[in-house]
């Protein structure tokens, strides 16, 4: 009888679920706080002047984030502005993470890691070449984050540290909601924070999947596997070609190589035509980046990274053939792939 009446005292029952959970706050608590290890500890991140800076990873997410573009768009315009949010941000990351592994303020610590894989969700779920890697990670954090955040960090926690010594605090009305222990809602109501809360990440998981993949009807996209280039603002004077380039699409970690830049007319006869050694030469004053991604020259092409954006002149002398009509602009990429748009002068 003790143990039938152990199994259904409230208490117990959350000290029980914050037991079975303890793997999924460790290493859901790990993949946050490893986050701020990465970018400060192992090596420096947050120098706008080193390889790696997480500023330029952030810039990755612009050209499909779910949302939340206009934000990511405003502050790779503003270095400045970037640096002290990937700081803030990196630092918030660092004590969510701890102290959800430790088990301090539980509760709280789950609605920060909730947070913080909606964000990662909405901004990047879009990113991964090979098992969605980015929605994988954002949707699994909110799941974790929610599970977390109702069964409490359980008796491996310093919340439970706090109840055993009876400090004041565990008391306190809120301390429940934030911390650990038994939630003061009764079954009914935990019944229904509970399916409720399961059915509205399972709407937010189907509805990121389809939208970022096609995942549950049509055609399955994947938009990591292979570079897109949108061209836009395409203009001619009497001694430029004038064209903004934008990478839309393709590996995060990897670019677009260009190696060929030509203009021809409707006879398919090339006035303009840069090739790989041009472009590897291309000057550095005729690229205007418009993010701290920057599209540049390099030992055999022309870089455009993911999310890269700049506004290219090309300075020539207008040939003499260079008549009104409608040309062709191609750019053209190491792996075959070419974009064009027209042009009619």
């Amino acid at each position: 009888m003790n143990y039938i009446k152990e199994k259904i005292n409230p208490e117990k029952s959350f000290d029980l679920a914050g037991l079975i959970t303890l793997s999924l706050r460790l290493v859901a608590g790990w993949t946050y706080f490893s986050a701020f290890w990465r970018r400060i500890i192992l090596t420096d991140k947050l120098n706008p002047e080193l390889p790696g800076y997480i500023g330029e990873k952030f810039n990755h997410f612009l050209p499909n984030a779910l949302g939340i573009k206009p934000l990511i768009g405003f502050l790779v315009s503003h270095p400045d502005w970037l640096w002290w949010a990937m700081v803030v941000f990196t630092i918030i990351e660092g004590i969510v993470g701890l102290l959800f592994m430790l088990g301090l303020f539980t509760r709280m610590m789950s609605i920060g890691i909730l947070s913080l894989a909606f964000g990662i969700l909405l901004g990047s779920g879009w990113i991964g070449t090979t098992c969605l890697d980015e929605w994988q990670i954002g949707i699994l954090g909110i799941a974790a984050g929610f599970t977390i955040f109702l069964s409490g960090g359980g008796i491996f926690s310093i919340d439970n540290l706090l109840f055993v010594k009876n400090k004041k605090i565990t008391t306190k009305k809120w301390f429940a909601w934030l911390a650990s222990g038994e939630l003061p809602l009764s079954k009914q109501y935990l019944k229904q924070l509970a399916f409720t809360g399961a059915m509205l990440i399972l709407f937010v998981s189907l509805s990121t999947n389809q939208i970022f993949h096609g995942g549950i009807w049509g055609t399955l996209h994947n938009k990591s596997v292979k570079p897109d280039i949108e061209i836009s603002n395409v203009f001619v004077t009497d001694k430029n070609l004038n064209f903004t380039v934008f990478r839309t699409e393709g590996v995060d970690v990897y670019g677009s190589f260009l190696i060929e830049i030509a203009l021809s007319n409707q006879n398919g006869e090339k006035k303009i035509a840069l090739n790989s050694d041009d472009l590897a030469n291309f000057p550095a004053e005729n690229i205007s980046n418009h993010f701290v991604t920057k599209v540049k020259p390099g030992k055999h092409s022309l870089i455009i990274p993911l999310g890269g954006k700049a506004d290219i002149t090309i300075p020539f002398e207008k040939p003499e053939g260079l008549s009104p009509g409608t040309y062709k602009l191609v750019l053209t990429d190491v792996s075959g792939i070419f974009w064009t748009t027209d042009i009619v002068l």
